[in-house]
C-alpha cells in the first residue's frame, strides 16, 4: 500500500485510482455514518476523491493515507451538512430503485442509525475500518480518552438497543 501513495505522489494517476478502488468500501461507510442520501454520500465520496488527488504530494507521511483521507472525507460531509442546514430544502422521498450492495445488512444499519453522531462514528470507524484509538482521536481531533469513552458508551448503547428487539428480529 505504501508502495502505491508514493507513487501517487510523484502523480502516478494509475497508482491514485488503485488507492481510491481499495478504499471506496471505507469511504462509503464512514461518509454514510454522516450523510442520509445517497446523492450526498456520493457528493462527499468524490469531492474527498478530488482533494486527495489535488493535495496528496502535501501528505508528509505515505503510512497514514487513510487516517488523512478519511480526515478530509469527514470535513467534507460536515461540509455538506452545514450546506444542507442552510438551504432549508424540503426532502423529497427516496425513489424506488434497486437497493444499493453495501445495505445489504439492514438490521446492523437501523442498530447504527439508532445511535447519536457521536457514538456511531466513533464505532465505525473502529469496528468497520479498523482504526486504533489514537488514530481514531487525530481523525476527529478530540482527545484520546474521549474516543475510549465514547466507544464504551457506544457499545453500551448498541448492545441496549440490540437487547430491546424482540428475538424474532435479531435473527
Amino acid at each position: 500500500m505504501l508502495f502505491l501513495v508514493k507513487k501517487a505522489q510523484k502523480r502516478d494517476d494509475q497508482a491514485f485510482v488503485e488507492l481510491m478502488e481499495i478504499y471506496k468500501s471505507s469511504m462509503y461507510k464512514v461518509a454514510r455514518s454522516y450523510l442520509r442520501r445517497e446523492e450526498d454520500i456520493a457528493d462527499a465520496v468524490s469531492q474527498t476523491i478530488l482533494d486527495c488527488y489535488d493535495n496528496i504530494v502535501k501528505l508528509h507521511d505515505p503510512k497514514y493515507f487513510k487516517t488523512w483521507m478519511i480526515r478530509i472525507l469527514i470535513n467534507n460531509c460536515k461540509d455538506l451538512i452545514r450546506q444542507n442546514q442552510k438551504e432549508h430544502l424540503l426532502e423529497a422521498p427516496p425513489e424506488k430503485g434497486e437497493e444499493c450492495m453495501e445495505l445489504k445488512n439492514y438490521e446492523f444499519q437501523e442498530l447504527m442509525n439508532s445511535l447519536d453522531d457521536k457514538y456511531r462514528v466513533i464505532l465505525l470507524l473502529y469496528y468497520g475500518e479498523g482504526f486504533k484509538i489514537r488514530e481514531i482521536a487525530q481523525i476527529l481531533e478530540m482527545d484520546e480518552n474521549t474516543v475510549k469513552t465514547r466507544l464504551s458508551r457506544g457499545r453500551k448503547k448498541l448492545g441496549q438497543v440490540y437487547s430491546l428487539k424482540p428475538a424474532a428480529e435479531r435473527r
